[in-house]
C-alpha cells in the first residue's frame, strides 16, 4: 500500500482564531498560498481558494451544511468537502487537505510535492 507523505502546516493558534465569512468561510494562508477553511456537520474542512472549473473564489461561494459541499459562487457548481468531487459529471476536483486541531493549534496538512 502508498502511503502518501503529509506535511502539517500551522493555520492558527486555535479554531477560535478562525475567521468566518457570513457564508461560513474562511481564509487562511500558507506559505504564501491562500486555502479556504469551513465548518460542516462539526468537522474542519480545507479545500482550494479557487474553483477549478472557472476560478471562482471558494470563499465567496455557499455551504449546504445538509450535504457537506461547497458552491462556486460563479456557476454554482457543488463540490464534495471531504474528497473535492463535484457532484456534476464533468471530472472537475476540487482540492482538499487535511485538519487537525490540535494543542498546539489548528493545522493544515499538505500532500508534499502537491503544494497547490
Amino acid at each position: 500500500m502508498f502511503w502518501k507523505k503529509i506535511k502539517w502546516h500551522k493555520a492558527a493558534n486555535s479554531e477560535a482564531e478562525i475567521k468566518l465569512n457570513s457564508n461560513g468561510i474562511g481564509v487562511v494562508e500558507i506559505e504564501g498560498k491562500k486555502i479556504c477553511v469551513a465548518k460542516a456537520k462539526n468537522e474542519w474542512h480545507a479545500f482550494a481558494y479557487s474553483c477549478p472549473h472557472a476560478g471562482g473564489i471558494m470563499a465567496e461561494g455557499y455551504l449546504d451544511e445538509a450535504g457537506g459541499n461547497v458552491s462556486c459562487p460563479i456557476h454554482g457548481y457543488k463540490f464534495n468537502l471531504k474528497n473535492g468531487r463535484c457532484k456534476i459529471p464533468d471530472g472537475f476536483t476540487m482540492k482538499t487537505y487535511r485538519v487537525d486541531s490540535k494543542e498546539e493549534g489548528f493545522l493544515i496538512g499538505i500532500e508534499e510535492g502537491r503544494f497547490f
